[in-house]
């Protein structure tokens, strides 16, 4: 069937359960000719409880098959309390899942590394019952979400940190079996130090840490998301540098994505020799209004993932998902002299739009969704910026406000990507690779339009095309794949991690 919305705000391509909680991509991986993604759960609300993993797999990336939940909490067990994130690895005919095992009794900030593995392609999982990494180093105040790797005739894993220095840390392991740990030491670790001019900085721990070789002469990137229980918002940090032993030298750190609402993504290695990522972006709307809806939370488009030669991050929407432009309804192209709006025409809730702008001055894009509803795509050529405004996308006082910048290069005519769906908009910078995601809330019932605008007397050239951005195809779940046989809720508890 194809993820038709039940509500206004539901995105239909971008993936999700039909009902509930979501939140961080866990265990990202190809295997036995599908791509697997499992994800944070919880079956019985949509709020942040009952830690399960739900998992879907797809051939290509636009087909989903729902498989029955991978990882459930085990009564009295080392994971009684929620199976938190990490990540999974393809071993020959198994499929091995690594995660954080959560007892609220054990300590609320330490959740040691369990496993669990599949011999049938993921439609079953044995676990452990125990623990893979039973112990974490003592001077650790926070430590949680493994992330595994082959590297040559051995395999690495990472685990976020903080130390009690006031380091965020990933912590290296080496294995040669994936059953015996042996601890290096910290891969990375350093005091809170400021991501750019943000207004941000790299956290007291670290998240989910993800990790892209170097390749091709190009550097690597250590990717974390940055956690903060009492200092700061919380953001996606990346490293990029090299491995020296057991050590990753990196330079200082940058954002992975520009917007408010992507958090703790992850890296998956497809083949053809590219690495794809996917991100939780989260309900930025009042916690009521998504419960009485019955869904919060969703993850990205899939992202092709690369470092280029200077070290920055690269990222764009997957190839695969060009297959989903259906009809073209907008194509417009000419010049803007004024404040004025120049009417491009008419969209869907959900399109895929490519722009080339080129100005000297201040210029605009700007979706209107309704009587002084809209959401603004400025660009800012003085600050060097591109800034997304959604202080008036939504009548509803419950949706988060706010603008949000990335920078972006001036002189030249500046390329977009912009991917609305519903509820979700992903901006992507062709020439530099960055992204900014939010989430915005219309409650206009009209048709939305785009507008053209620009600064008094500065000229905006524009070439606008709008394709409808078509469904994904999501096979519908069998019986066993929202819960398994005997399964009855756990008591809800207030989370420490996302």
């Amino acid at each position: 069937m194809s993820t038709a919305p039940c509500d206004p705000y539901r995105p239909v391509a971008h993936l999700r359960p039909p009902r509930n909680w979501i939140n961080d991509p866990n265990g990202l991986v190809f295997h036995d000719g599908h791509y697997h993604v499992f994800h944070q759960y919880n079956p019985y609300g949509a709020t942040h409880a009952n830690m399960h993993w739900g998992h879907f797999r797809s051939p290509d990336l636009l087909s989903w098959e729902p498989l029955p939940i991978a990882l459930s909490p085990a009564p009295g067990g080392v994971d009684a309390d929620g199976c938190f994130s990490g990540n999974a690895v393809s071993d020959g005919d198994r499929l091995v899942l690594f995660y954080s095992a959560n007892r609220w009794d054990r300590s609320p900030q330490h959740q040691p590394v369990t496993t669990a593995v599949s011999l049938d392609g993921g439609r079953t999982f044995t676990p452990r019952g125990g623990l893979v990494v039973p112990d974490w180093p003592e001077d650790c105040t926070m430590y949680r979400d493994p992330y595994v790797w082959r590297d040559g005739d051995r395999w690495r894993m990472l685990v976020g940190a903080a130390l009690a220095d006031g380091r965020g840390a990933a912590l290296l392991y080496e294995s040669a079996d994936l059953e015996t740990w042996t601890h290096r030491g910290p891969f990375d670790a350093r005091r809170q130090e400021p991501v750019g001019t943000t207004g941000l900085h790299t956290g007291e721990g670290w998240e989910c840490p993800q990790y892209l070789p170097p390749r091709s002469g190009r550097p690597g990137a250590l990717i974390f998301s940055a956690w903060n229980d009492h200092d700061g918002d919380r953001c996606v940090t990346a490293l990029t540098g090299e491995e020296h032993g057991d050590v990753f030298e990196a330079g200082p750190p940058a954002l992975v994505d520009h917007g408010p609402d992507c958090y703790a993504p992850a890296l998956l290695r497809a083949p053809g020799d590219r690495w794809l990522l996917w991100g939780w972006s989260p309900e930025a709307r009042e916690e009521d209004w998504a419960v009485t809806d019955g869904w919060a939370g969703v993850l990205t488009l899939p992202r092709e993932i690369s470092v280029a030669a200077d070290g920055t991050l690269h990222q764009r929407p997957a190839n695969e998902l060009h297959s989903l432009r259906g009809e073209l309804e907008l194509h417009a192209a000419g010049e803007a002299h004024s404040p004025q709006p120049v009417e491009l025409g008419n969209v869907g809730r959900a399109f895929d739009l490519t722009a080339r702008l080129e100005t000297t001055g201040a210029a605009s894009l700007r979706l209107v969704t309704g009587p002084d509803e809209y959401l603004d795509i400025r660009l800012d050529p003085a600050a060097g910026e591109l800034v997304v405004d959604r202080d008036h996308a939504s009548s509803d006082d419950r949706a988060h406000r706010g603008s949000h910048r990335m920078p972006c290069p001036t002189g030249r005519p500046v390329d977009l990507r912009v991917v609305v769906d519903h509820s979700i908009a992903e901006i992507f910078l062709t020439a530099t690779g960055q992204v900014l995601t939010l989430r915005f809330y219309p409650t206009g019932d009209g048709p939305w339009r785009l507008e053209a605008r620009s600064a008094p007397d500065t000229p905006l050239s524009y070439t606008v095309d709008a394709w409808q951005l078509l469904p994904l195809t999501v096979k519908e779940p069998s019986a066993d794949t929202d819960l398994t046989h005997g399964q009855v809720p756990m008591t809800e508890s207030s989370p420490s991690s996302p």
